[in-house]
């Protein structure tokens, strides 16, 4: 596994002990004595952390890194397959949407990504909250990204905050708020959506078929997906 894979993979695992443990980033970099943009910046996949400093945040987690080898993409396909074996319900409120929708209301918005997979039943990571806004509404999502204490992803330096705000200035469409990570799809108008029901709530959501031609992160996990199921059934018959 080159680098490249194992950059992520290890941020993945300190981000989901963490979420296991219901510990936010500042709570976990305290117990582990590393600065807070240190965790993001490890969690996100964008800082190839040292074997001390990984092996200090999982001691803090009272967990602690076991090496082996397998083949090259198994870690997703098996993430894929554990979500799929889970009810999704359980990973709804696992990602915490509840909390984020009910303080999305000051300007209109859409699930879309794979949020909006996830919400129809594919068994895709998700990793922050992914909403289409219009870009008329683009201030009134910046006052409730103020509000919500958000910090915007800086690529260059690798961590959140240190630039602007506004989803106008150039950069990633991130955002760490209080209540979780935020991505936006900017947009002139937003897309068209279907009505899904998960016990006594409702979700505009983007479809499949939609988002396989304009989320490239989603689609590239629902191709592999079905690719999955495609080689499980040919191997059943």
């Amino acid at each position: 596994m080159s680098s490249t894979r194992l950059v992520p993979l290890l941020g993945a695992v300190v981000r989901q002990q963490r979420h296991l443990r219901e510990l936010n980033q500042r709570e976990l970099a305290g117990l582990a004595g590393v600065s807070q943009a240190a965790v993001a910046r490890i969690e996100r996949g964008d800082r190839s952390p040292s074997i001390p400093l990984l092996e200090r945040l999982l001691a803090a987690m009272d967990v602690q890194l076991v090496v082996g080898v397998e083949p090259l993409d198994a870690h997703l396909d098996a993430r894929i397959d554990d979500l799929a074996a889970r009810p999704i319900a359980e990973r709804i409120d696992e990602l915490g949407l509840h909390r984020m929708l009910d303080r999305l209301a000051d300007f209109p918005q859409v699930i879309t990504g794979s949020t909006a997979a996830l919400l129809q039943g594919a068994p895709v990571p998700v990793e922050a909250l992914e909403i289409a806004v219009r870009w008329q509404d683009s201030k009134r999502f910046t006052r409730w990204l103020e509000e919500a204490y958000g910090q915007r992803w800086n690529a260059r330096w690798g961590e959140f905050g240190g630039v602007w705000l506004e989803p106008e200035e150039q950069g990633e469409h991130l955002w760490t708020t209080r209540y979780g990570e935020i991505r936006a799809t900017m947009c002139d108008e937003l897309p068209e959506t279907i009505e899904v029901r998960h016990g006594a709530r409702s979700y505009r959501v983007v479809p499949l078929v939609d988002l396989e031609l304009t989320e490239p992160r989603a689609a590239d996990l629902l191709r592999r997906h079905r690719a999955r199921q495609a080689a499980s059934g040919k191997r059943r018959s």
